[in-house]
């Protein structure tokens, strides 16, 4: 099985225990994730603990590291087992119905590389991950503490078309990007402070195509209302983009972006990439520390 060739060059240890006001919005992406896993790894070094960390899909399994103060754990997890299949493959298909092995990585490597459940439980730090309600077409946010955080993960990066729907309360969820690609709204409606910190899985400048999606007309017409709110996300990610770059302009948001256009595919399996794209992440991060530090303490 391919393995990263660094793995011993991760970080590693636990955050301090200061936390900070404001919100985490994490962005999915697939493996593009591990930018993100890098720049919480560097945010978890400085001591820079946000009271609240939001995420979509690879973000909400990203941030699961970070509010359990465990740095490198993320990283050593997605660089060591992408190419387990039991992980990520057909071998995921028979206990989780889809390419993407949650009862292995809950029940399993969780054994090998546990979280830290009491950090991770603590009230003062919130954690919340949105996924897709088919039913209605829009996003829903589950809090820890107040659901199976585990089974919301789940549902949050459940892929479309190769993935069968979660099941919740008797409602079928799927990936949380279906609907939303970056959780910024949510932020803008319920951060107090209005100290709020985006990271993104794409440079600044990467906007996506906006077209009908035939494939999910076909695939989810029992669905009609998920169908338009997916034909939808792409122009909504647009258009989130934009008003991000105008908060940032303004100073009330700090947004962490590849440094560099992303070539790492959505199902990468070259694990040189996915390494330096961690690294691209952590030192993005790294070269900008002080910057966020004074944003939040603005």
């Amino acid at each position: 099985m391919k393995v990263y060739d660094r793995l011993d060059a991760l970080p590693e240890g636990r955050a301090g225990e200061s936390v900070c006001e404001g919100t985490l919005v994490l962005e999915g992406g697939a493996w593009r994730g591990l930018y993100t896993v890098g720049v919480l790894d560097c945010l978890m070094l400085h001591d820079v603990n946000l009271r609240t960390t939001v995420g979509i899909s690879a973000g909400g399994l990203a941030g699961m590291g970070y509010v359990s103060g465990q740095i490198g754990w993320g990283a050593r997890i997605d660089l060591t087992y992408r190419h387990d299949r039991r992980y990520c493959g057909l071998l995921a298909y028979p206990r989780d119905h889809g390419i993407t092995g949650f009862s292995y990585l809950f029940k399993e490597l969780l054994t090998r590389h546990p979280i830290d459940r009491e950090r991770f439980d603590d009230p003062m730090r919130r954690f919340l991950v949105g996924a897709t309600n088919m039913l209605t077409g829009e996003i829903e946010y589950f809090e820890k503490g107040r659901c199976d955080i585990l089974r919301a993960v789940q549902a949050s990066a459940t892929v479309p078309y190769v993935s069968r729907p979660v099941v919740i309360g008797g409602t079928p969820y799927l990936d949380g990007g279906c609907a939303v690609k970056i959780p910024y709204d949510w932020a803008k409606k319920n951060e107090k402070s209005g100290k709020i910190v985006v990271v993104k899985t794409r440079e600044r400048s990467y906007r996506r195509e906006e077209k009908k999606n035939r494939l999910a007309r076909a695939m989810y017409a029992r669905y009609p209302a998920f169908v338009r709110s997916f034909e939808g996300t792409n122009a909504r990610f647009n258009r989130e983009a934009e008003e991000l770059e105008t908060e940032e302009k303004a100073g009330r948001v700090f947004i962490a972006a590849p440094s560099r256009p992303v070539t790492v595919s959505r199902f990468e399996g070259d694990m040189q990439k996915l390494g330096d794209l961690y690294w691209l992440g952590f030192h993005d991060m790294e070269a900008r520390v002080d910057e966020l530090k004074a944003y939040l303490g603005g």
